[in-house]
């Protein structure tokens, strides 16, 4: 992928990912949630996994959000109000991630094969929608099936929680 296309791509999953966690309004978090999502996909494409970058899109930025946001609007969600900062929790949470990143840098500056270059793929053509299907239904089939299952279980929890009772 084209370097400044990658760091772009990259900037913007991360500004409407930190964007999902401070808007008090669920519709923006929700929409923020996918500008994310639509990142995301972009960087996979620019791996040339586009099977992958195509799920991302249809499954998480479609199917997805719009059952959050289907959730969202059925039961009625507000926007939070603004609570007072404690202090002590914001000093302590950023120590936490200041030793996270000085463990990263750490851990990175240990770490010399980091700096070589990535050995180039394959030179055949991967039919990836083909090895990920058989993969699917052979080795992971159970596991689809049971996946199923419960986002039909979810669903009808769903519908049952939000059922508003008649007075």
């Amino acid at each position: 992928m084209f370097t400044p296309l990658f760091w772009f791509f990259a900037a913007l999953t991360l500004i409407f990912a930190v964007a999902v966690v401070v808007n008090r309004n669920p519709v923006a978090s929700a929409l923020s949630l996918v500008i994310s999502f639509l990142g995301l996909a972009a960087l996979f494409v620019g791996l040339d996994a586009y099977l992958i970058g195509v799920l991302q899109v249809l499954v998480y930025a479609g199917a997805v959000m719009v059952l959050f946001l289907f959730i969202i609007m059925l039961l009625d969600l507000r926007a939070e109000k603004r609570r007072k900062f404690n202090l002590l929790g914001l000093a302590g949470g950023g120590i936490v991630a200041a030793a996270l990143v000085l463990e990263i840098l750490y851990v990175l500056s240990k770490f010399p094969a980091g700096n070589n270059q990535f050995p180039p793929l394959r030179a055949e053509k991967i039919d990836d929608v083909r090895e990920i299907g058989a993969a699917i239904f052979s080795s992971y089939n159970l596991p689809l099936q049971v996946i199923g299952v419960l986002v039909l279980v979810a669903t009808v929890g769903v519908v049952i929680l939000s059922k508003r009772e008649l007075k």
